[in-house]
């Protein structure tokens, strides 16, 4: 299970229509894209705009994925909250033909004690029939997952990694430092993923890999042959794009670059709303920079 989610995941986009139904055949384009430079697919999770989508939608989702997916690669999907018994009866009620593994957020809001974070993940582990990986992401559920948290939560034989987006690099190494073997560090920060490679991270769950799968690609490729000069250079070539990706909510940035790719429109849905007549301009004015340096 390790090998199999080791590099990028891409953490999907839900494309919406104009009428603010789900977009399936720009769902399928965005599959192939991706497809040619990643090596799992994340589906609904924050990027997917879960907190939106209706359950049923979201196993629609699911089975949209599994259905076309270009390259057989491997699923995770998101199932997580701040009610553990309501997390409980959604793994009983899912349907995990074609899923590998679950990508479960810390809980939020409620803001639990280290203990109850420990207990809400043991409970989800103990009665999910896929493998969790931890999401520990406090700039949304104002709460962190300490490393001694996760290194206890490690041993847990249902819990195979950590996606970590606490930006804490610190926190990071010491989990690095005292995981076991198999445990898998991913990164939640798409511009912190060379440096967490270098510490012993084995991949990514990326917003940016919507719309440059292949830079993520040689990312990985060269990190994992310590060819670190390789990596940098395709992290630094998504340095200007990624501040204006959060400039107005994920993933109101990475759907208007996905718009200007061509694979699906920027809608969103409520309380977000599309971005900007600015922030659109500013992305455009990028993608066609990068764009003339790449034939330059």
């Amino acid at each position: 299970m390790m090998k199999k989610l080791e590099g990028t995941g891409v953490a999907l986009v839900t494309p919406f229509t104009s009428n603010n139904t789900i977009d399936y055949p720009a769902l399928k384009r965005l599959l192939r894209h991706t497809a040619k430079g990643v090596d799992y697919y994340v589906v609904m999770g924050t990027t997917g705009e879960s907190v939106t989508v209706t359950a049923e939608e979201k196993k629609k989702v699911l089975q949209c994925v599994t259905d076309n997916n270009p390259a057989g690669l491997p699923v995770v999907y998101g199932i997580g909250g701040n009610n553990t018994q309501a997390v409980l009866e959604t793994i009983k009620s899912t349907d995990f033909t074609g899923v590998d593994a679950v990508l479960s957020v810390s809980p939020y809001y409620n803001k639990p004690s280290q203990e109850g974070i420990v207990q809400h993940f043991k409970t989800i582990a103990d009665a999910c029939p896929v493998p969790i990986i931890l999401y520990n992401v406090p700039g949304r559920t104002s709460s962190n997952l300490t490393a001694e948290t996760t290194l206890r939560l490690s041993t847990h034989p249902n819990i195979i990694g950590i996606k970590e987006a606490s930006g804490n690099l610190e926190q990071c190494m010491k989990i690095s430092k005292g995981m076991p073997r198999n445990f898998l560090l991913i990164s939640g920060d798409d511009l912190l993923t060379v440096p967490l490679y270098s510490i012993g991270a084995r991949g990514v769950i990326s917003v940016l890999a919507n719309a440059f799968p292949l830079a993520f690609k040689q990312m990985k490729d060269s990190a994992f042959k310590s060819d670190y000069a390789s990596a940098q250079k395709a992290l630094f070539s998504m340095l200007e794009i990624n501040g204006p990706m959060y400039e107005e909510g994920n993933p109101v940035g990475i759907k208007q670059v996905l718009q200007e790719l061509g694979i699906c429109k920027n809608f969103v849905r409520l309380p977000l709303v599309p971005a900007s007549a600015g922030l659109q301009k500013k992305i455009k004015s990028i993608i066609l920079g990068s764009t003339k340096k790449r034939k330059g």
